[in-house]
């Protein structure tokens, strides 16, 4: 059990660290195309690695909790025990603060959005499964979702007279 556990970290481990390596690369890549963006440092690599830091913390507190007996506990997600992992490291030293800073957020989003989308295409053949009802619901969500982003960037235009 011991030796399975000790692989999922490593295997968790791994994960992230790819992750922050697309995040690294996509920063690059940003600063190539526009050199007034912001440059990979020192700082930024330091920054990766309290986001890796955080992530092992978060996913080991949520592991070490499947075992409690509080529900609640026993089924918090990974992501809030990382946030709140995160949260209160960075109310700790501002050191954090300013190593996650020098991570640009948009190669944050990049990868991230990149892993969605691939989860989302592993299970194309569950949608099949699904009512076609499912189809309809989601063209006017998409709609109405992009109709009320134009709406709100157009009354945020027009306020600011442009």
């Amino acid at each position: 059990m011991q030796n399975a556990l000790r692989n999922s970290y490593i295997k968790y481990g791994l994960i992230i660290l790819l992750s922050l390596a697309l995040i690294m690369f996509t920063q690059i890549i940003k600063h190539l195309k526009n050199p007034e963006s912001m440059a990979v440092t020192g700082m930024t690599i330091t920054g990766l690695i309290v986001l890796w830091f955080f992530s092992m913390i978060g996913i080991f507190i949520s592991e070490k909790l499947k075992t409690c007996s509080i529900t609640f506990l026993k089924e918090f997600p990974v992501l809030g025990w990382v946030s709140i992992t995160s949260l209160v490291m960075c109310l700790i030293s501002d050191f954090f603060v300013q190593a996650i800073q020098a991570v640009d957020f948009l190669s944050i989003t990049t990868p991230i959005l990149t892993f969605a989308g691939i989860s989302v295409a592993n299970r194309l053949v569950d949608l099949k499964n699904t009512s076609w009802k499912v189809a309809i619901v989601a063209v006017f969500v998409f709609s109405g979702t992009y109709i009320g982003s134009a709406l709100v960037a157009e009354i945020g235009l027009l306020l600011a007279g442009k």
